[in-house]
């Protein structure tokens, strides 16, 4: 079915006159009536009356108006779902405790007029890397660990994430103010279920080798609530989480997040969009992403050492 014609009619059924509808609609009365009788051919009824007064609906033309207005309003909002800047920016993060969807929810609260749509696709970075080349969404948040990217993808660094020791309330550093990357070499610190080979196990064996700490990864995963609560009845375990990171417990839990310094590892997350890209409210992301940019120029920090790759 002709979604013109259908516009057609439903606006010459408001007016009540072709020519009406034809200046409504900037085309000819002609362009009106091959319109309408198209219509009426594809669905083999007469919709209208014609008169030297104007037009008036049949019984056919008045069952057929309401359904036509709804097909109007199906096409209006699947043209909406998919045009940039009418459709929601669809941006990824890996998780939405971590620090991408805390500045994510920054975006939002300077600019709640603009439909955002926060997805987690539950890929590393390669395969986040895929889905933005593909347009399944307009942006992730990774660290880029490839050194050739497509060369429709661009990248910047937008996020230097520190990390803090998360124990329990008899764990060894537990009343610590601050701790270094020194001092965690004699504990045990407990990731399990990082996959191998992953941008973020990597990363771990890298500042694991740097500073000769212990990251075991091994153990079943029974989710964030199971690991904190195994942290919380533990003298020895200790996990490493984000600064900006979201994770809730009870209070009789009594956890501690400790920074780590001196120096400050830190894990550097870019968001990474198409060139090409026409969204506007994905150049309004990258600029309050960018004037909200951490810096430390205070604090030594660590980096990864994969030169041009992060």
């Amino acid at each position: 079915m002709d979604l013109e014609a259908v516009r057609t009619f439903v606006a010459a059924a408001d007016a009540g006159q072709f020519q009406e509808a034809a200046a409504a609609l900037a085309i000819t009365q002609q362009g009106v009536s091959k319109r309408v009788a198209a219509l009426e051919q594809d669905l083999s009824v007469r919709l209208f009356t014609r008169s030297a007064r104007g037009v008036q609906l049949t019984v056919d033309g008045q069952a057929f108006l309401p359904h036509a207005r709804e097909l109007l309003r199906v096409a209006d909002r699947a043209d909406a779902s998919v045009r940039p800047g009418r459709r929601a920016l669809r941006i990824d993060v890996h998780s939405r405790r971590t620090a991408p969807a805390v500045l994510l929810q920054d975006f939002h609260r300077a600019h709640p007029e603009l439909p955002l749509d926060v997805v987690t696709l539950d890929v590393d970075g390669k395969g986040a890397i895929a889905a933005v080349e593909a347009g399944a969404v307009d942006a992730t948040f990774h660290a880029v660990t490839v050194r050739r990217l497509p060369a429709a993808i661009r990248t910047a660094r937008v996020l230097d994430e520190r990390h803090e020791l998360l124990v329990g309330p008899r764990h060894p550093l537990a009343d610590a103010e601050a701790v270094t990357p020194a001092q965690l070499a004699a504990h045990r610190i407990w990731m399990p279920g990082m996959a191998p080979g992953s941008e973020w196990a990597d990363y771990y064996v890298e500042l694991a080798a740097a500073f000769g700490l212990t990251i075991d990864v091994v153990g079943p995963v029974f989710g964030n609530e199971a690991l904190l609560a195994e942290l919380a009845d533990s003298a020895s375990l200790s996990t490493l989480v984000g600064e900006h990171s979201r994770y809730l417990w009870p209070d009789s839990w009594d956890l501690r997040r400790i920074p780590v310094r001196d120096p400050a590892p830190v894990y550097p997350m870019s968001l990474i969009w198409r060139a090409d890209n026409p969204h506007p409210a994905l150049g309004k992301l990258r600029r309050h992403l960018r004037s909200r940019r951490a810096t430390t120029p205070d604090i030594e920090v660590w980096l990864p050492k994969v030169s041009g790759t992060y």
